[in-house]
């Protein structure tokens, strides 16, 4: 079996994801991936996909990721998986989409605008 190279994007974290046949092994960034993420909801949500579709320890993968923090990161390289998933058998599909896997998060930070605080937090108003 070839090498399933797929993409996944949430806010500002990418992730290049390398799916191939194994025991289940996932290496994030050089790094196992329970050592990259510490906690159990974050690892939960990598493994979805695999669950999902009955695959668990079926496949090795090779992620490399950058931007973003820890759970935008997690789940960029939740939606690469479940890429590479329907890119190796289309059977996946229904199962992924319907819990909403196959959709990329659109929301992004708001830009800060001139004249306020933030993006929407103005200056404090002193009337006198």
């Amino acid at each position: 079996m070839e090498v399933v190279n797929t993409i996944g994007r949430r806010k500002k974290s990418i992730a290049r994801v390398y799916l191939s046949k194994g025991k289940g092994k996932i290496v994030v960034n050089n790094k196992d991936y329970t050592e990259y993420f510490p906690t159990d909801p974050l690892r939960y949500r990598i493994n979805q996909p695999f669950a999902l579709t009955d695959q668990v320890g079926k496949f090795d993968i090779k992620a490399n990721l950058n931007g973003g923090g820890i759970t935008g990161q997690a789940e960029a390289l939740r939606l690469a998986i479940s890429r590479a998933l329907v890119q190796l058998d289309e059977e996946n599909k229904p199962a992924l989409k319907a819990e909403g896997l196959l959709t990329r998060d659109p929301r992004m930070v708001e830009r800060k605008k001139p004249g306020q605080k933030k993006a929407r937090k103005k200056f404090q108003f002193s009337k006198r």
